[in-house]
């Protein structure tokens, strides 16, 4: 076997470093991940006010559900939940050589594996829509263009897959900025698609909410390509190969199961919810939209950031055969989460309309906009803490 300065067990780390490293790393990660949910809100804030919370931004809103919840379950869930482990594994007990193996194994699998769910998406988009959207025809032309924004989203689905093992490969060699800030990219695209390009898509014949499609694809390919710089510094090379037979991706494979399960309920919840939205009439999906999306900032802030420190760490725990060291470790990241989250929850409750109001009510988003945005928001507030916790827990290798 091949030795590795990286190895925890010939390089045990006092509990007390240990705390104040996972700390340090979530504090990183949190103001990385400040940063991106800024931008995101202000994206939110410009899609407001250029769309509201009409037929366009249905159309888009549930055209993004179907990448979004394979992404979200798969690609930056449950696959990320089992690659960081097994990769620090790699790189701990093997080397790096044979941690990038994997890692090239990954993003081959994902690319290919991406790829034919985007190909059977685009061709067999109408009916796909029509099952969770069916009631967007009674709107003349509305399921029509929420077909044509799946068929164009569909692909951004590869794009994030691929920077989620980029992702994972950066926080396991405890680079944990870059990784975090990466989503600012498709915050940054997105603004900038709504404010340049939407104004030209009729000139071209096309809806305006075609140029938050396309910008939609730009900013999944940013946020790929961000990561590449500090990879390649590692010594991570890009190959064309992908070996169906390697011991660690079966291992991959085999710890999807269990973190598929538990982080599922999320995104199936939401996913069920835009399904009722869309029979809603006119408005329903965005609003929501709108809700989960601030009910997010402080599952991104206190939830994931934690999450994304605590998981090398356990990782590294877990490989050096130190239980006790996984269970404190965890148990600190779900206090250090209560401790920040349980504040947040109730604020969220108690000021749901000024909050909205002040954020989103301009342009085309009116005040009905807002009441009914607002409800939306004290009820999603109620399960903050146990979707931020879910970010931890099934992040355990």
């Amino acid at each position: 076997m091949k030795s590795d300065p990286l190895s925890a067990s010939d390089h045990p780390v006092p509990r007390g470093a240990s705390r104040e490293r996972l700390a340090r790393d979530a504090g990183l990660t949190g103001i990385a991940t400040l940063t991106s949910r800024i931008l995101g809100l202000a994206r939110d804030q410009v899609l407001a006010a250029f769309f509201g919370a009409g037929n366009d931004m249905d159309a888009f809103v549930v055209a993004f559900r179907v990448p979004n919840l394979v992404r979200d379950l798969f690609a930056e869930g449950a696959m990320s939940a089992a690659f960081v482990p097994t990769f620090t594994r790699e790189l701990s007990l093997k080397g790096k050589d044979d941690a990038w193996r994997l890692g090239n194994n990954v993003v081959n699998g994902l690319a290919v594996v991406t790829g034919a769910l985007v190909l059977l998406g685009i061709v067999f988009a109408r009916p796909l829509v029509t099952l969770y959207a069916g009631d967007f025809a009674r709107v003349p032309g509305k399921l029509e263009l929420t077909t044509e924004l799946t068929r164009i989203l569909l692909p951004f689905l590869t794009m994030v897959a691929i920077a989620a093992a980029a992702m994972g490969m950066l926080n396991s060699l405890h680079h944990y900025f870059v990784p975090a800030v990466s989503p600012a990219m498709f915050n940054v695209a997105m603004i900038v698609g709504v404010v340049g390009l939407t104004p030209l898509m009729p000139r071209l014949g096309m809806p305006p909410i075609m140029g938050v499609a396309i910008a939609a694809l730009a900013g999944g390919f940013g946020q790929a390509a961000i990561q590449w710089p500090p990879l390649r510094r590692e010594g991570f090379r890009y190959r064309l190969t992908f070996e169906p037979r390697n011991p660690a991706l079966h291992r991959i494979l085999v710890l999807m199961g269990p973190g598929t399960i538990g982080l599922a309920a999320t995104q199936v919840n939401l996913f069920v919810n835009t399904v009722l939205a869309t029979s809603q009439g006119t408005g329903a999906a965005s609003w929501l939209t709108y809700a989960f999306r601030l009910m997010y900032l402080p599952i991104g802030l206190f939830g994931a950031s934690i999450g994304t420190a605590v998981l090398p760490a356990v990782s590294r725990h877990a490989t050096a055969g130190d239980a006790a060291a996984v269970r404190r470790t965890v148990s600190r990241g779900l206090a250090l989460m209560l401790v920040l989250n349980v504040p947040a929850t109730l604020g969220l409750i108690v000021l749901a309309v000024p909050i909205v109001q002040l954020l989103f009510e301009r342009g085309r988003f009116l005040p009905a906009d807002t009441a009914a945005t607002a409800g939306a928001l004290r009820l999603y507030a109620i399960g903050l803490a146990g979707y931020s916790a879910v970010r931890i827990a099934c992040r355990r290798s």
